[in-house]
């Protein structure tokens, strides 16, 4: 007996596609009959993955809501069922499987199953049960290849005798051979899918692939389509592929995916050519499709302790042809709040210019206006810098950069004027693989090191270095097989902070430390945990060093919703050493509504450690997470 595992996958990808369209709003079976309400139970095989996949394959549960059915139509759809799922089970390798479905404790095949049903009281739900018997789990017997091809790539297919006989893993196999073959030039290969012998006495599957390498070949002609604004000399510069090079079809994804990260084009797809030319070269065409050069972008936050704010941001993505970036920003902030005194501004432009001198290297221009009223200190600034950026790697990158401040600061009724020309470095990691900072991490790692050498220039003059280091991890409950991937994260933050060279008074109120609000210690207000004026407990004074850490769970509940349980705590010193302030502590809740934007977010937070003039709880909302 032979069967063709790839058969098997096409009905299982039809089977998907049908359910969409029934979904999407495609005719469904009519009935004659008033619809039968019912109600799915799945009896757990013991292979959870298996589990897992039978539920959303069977008609009985994805269509139980959307699209209703009579008596018989139900029998109908159950019958249906029964072939569905048992594909499923043989592309877990338990090729003698069987499914078994009752309703109302009827056998499908009861001849009395259909009067039994239509004589329900109405409104009354039919139970149906789904259970399984497994049989024996098939294993793989020989594996062979039908074709002649390089030795390094034999390896590739990574299927051994005597492992479980899954579909999905035969499959791979053969992917992971057509990808080695493409990634060694030869761009025209072909694996067939696999047919597997079955040996129902062994209980093993004997399979052979039929492999067609064709010939090795160069990158020929390296076409670009679809410009409009963008230069082509820009995307020639970029481009990581060279005509005359051996074809490696994962370089050619790369070259892809590299320029999407210029953030001028939306698509970016690659076309390779039908056949090589004479010189054994392919020819390669990237079609790009560019984003609009326009974009505007309103924004909103809210927390009891900094009260509202509300922006509007402006951005020209490709300013004169070469994927340069203008921004402008306006916001209103200090909208109400118990740690502010008034309305202040936050205004400003950045102009960065990309590729500047050097690949994955760019320059910055940076202006910004802000005022703002807190109980800590009132501030009126000015602030001008450039910056150079640098990616090292997937995952470091690095910056360095020079900053003038001009700033007057009202803090206990003395009004003082700064000028600040300060030197910043920064080094920055992140595993997270994601596109934007408001997306939702599930894994990974982020850090950040941070050194700003400063000179301050008023009364009294001071020069200080400030350290600080944060680093965040996240960790997915899948990994414990708790649940599907994604579904639980537990996150975690610390952060640490100090400033030498000058003392709490002699730095600038701005420069300083505090801790309290969502960035730090949630259930406190901001900036009112540290060192205090004498005799005031609603003005801080800032401190010299800091020191938290906050732990997060964060749930996904149905497909939009969310909820997170937390705890921060940190401290606040009157001096340039770690763990010098007293510590204090917050706990919370909250709710997320998940966007294609990001997580919209309401926490909750109470200090739990309360001190005089502390509020009993706080709010905060925002969108993305809190870290």
């Amino acid at each position: 007996m032979s069967l063709k595992i790839g058969s098997f996958m096409r009905a299982r990808r039809l089977t998907m596609q049908l359910l969409i369209a029934v979904v999407a709003g495609a005719p469904v079976t009519s009935f004659s009959a008033d619809p039968q309400s019912y109600r799915v139970e799945f009896v757990a095989s013991g292979v959870s993955a298996l589990d897992a996949t039978l539920k959303p394959s069977s008609e009985l549960a994805t269509l139980r809501t959307t699209a209703p059915v009579g008596p018989f139509g139900l029998i109908a759809r159950a019958d249906g069922d029964v072939d569905r799922l048992e594909t499923v089970l043989q592309s877990f390798g338990y090729y003698q499987g069987k499914v078994n479905i009752s309703i109302d404790g009827h056998a499908l095949t009861d001849s009395d199953l259909g009067d039994a049903l239509t004589e329900l009281p109405k409104g009354t739900e039919a139970r149906v049960r789904i259970s399984t018997t497994l049989g024996p789990l098939y294993h793989l017997g020989s594996v062979e290849i039908d074709g002649e091809l390089p030795a390094e790539a034999r390896s590739a297919l990574g299927l051994a005798s005597g492992a479980p006989a899954v579909a999905s893993e035969v499959l791979s196999g053969g992917v992971r051979l057509l990808t080695a073959l493409e990634d060694q030039g030869f761009a025209f290969a072909k694996v067939d899918p696999p047919i597997a012998y079955e040996v129902p006495a062994e209980r093993v599957l004997n399979l052979s692939f039929h492999v067609v390498t064709g010939p090795r070949v160069k990158v020929g002609a390296i076409d670009i389509e679809g410009l409009k604004r963008v230069h082509e000399a820009l995307v020639r510069r970029r481009l990581l592929l060279h005509s005359g090079e051996p074809y490696d079809a994962s370089k050619v994804e790369k070259a892809r995916k590299d320029l999407l990260q210029l953030g001028v084009f939306a698509t970016v797809n690659v076309k390779v050519g039908d056949s090589p030319d004479a010189a054994g070269a392919v020819p390669i065409t990237f079609q790009v499709r560019e984003r609009a050069r326009h974009a505007v972008t309103l924004n909103a936050a809210y927390s009891s302790d900094l009260g509202g704010s509300g922006g509007v941001t402006w951005a020209d993505r490709n300013l004169f042809g070469n994927a340069e970036q203008l921004t402008l920003n306006a916001s209103v902030i200090d909208l109400g709040g118990s740690s502010t005194t008034g309305v202040g501004y936050d205004s400003g432009a950045k102009l960065l210019l990309p590729e500047f001198g050097h690949r994955d290297q760019s320059l910055q221009f940076s202006v910004e206006a802000l005022k703002q009223f807190l109980q800590a200190y009132d501030q009126t600034a000015w602030k001008n810098g450039v910056t150079l950026i640098r990616k090292l790697s997937n995952v470091w990158s690095a910056s360095v950069g020079l900053s003038l401040s001009r700033e007057q600061v009202l803090q206990q009724d003395e009004t003082r004027d700064y000028t600040l020309v300060a030197l910043p470095f920064n080094l920055n990691y992140d595993s997270t693989d994601l596109a934007s900072p408001l997306d939702d991490p599930r894994h990974g790692l982020r850090a950040a090191l941070s050194f700003v050498p400063t000179r301050s220039l008023g009364t009294p003059n001071a020069t200080f270095l400030i350290t600080q280091v944060t680093a965040s991890t996240y960790l997915d409950s899948h990994l414990l097989d708790l649940e599907d991937p994604g579904r639980g994260v537990l996150a975690l933050r610390g952060l640490g902070g100090i400033a030498k060279g000058a003392g709490e008074f002699s730095l600038p109120p701005d420069q300083r430390f505090y801790g309290g609000g969502s960035g730090t210690i949630r259930g406190y207000a901001y900036q009112s945990v540290g060192p205090l004026f004498n005799g005031d407990t609603s003005t801080p004074i800032g401190g010299t060093s800091i020191t938290a850490g906050q732990l997060e769970f964060r749930q996904r509940i149905g497909k939009d919703w969310g909820a997170a349980w937390f705890f921060d705590g940190g401290q606040v010193g009157p001096d340039p050493k770690l763990f010098t302030g007293k510590i204090q502590v917050g706990a919370g809740t909250g709710v997320r509504y998940y966007t294609p934007i990001g997580p919209i977010r309401l926490d909750l937070a109470v200090p739990l450690n309360q001190r005089a003039g502390d509020d009993r709880f706080e709010v905060y909302i925002g969108l993305g997470q809190a870290f």
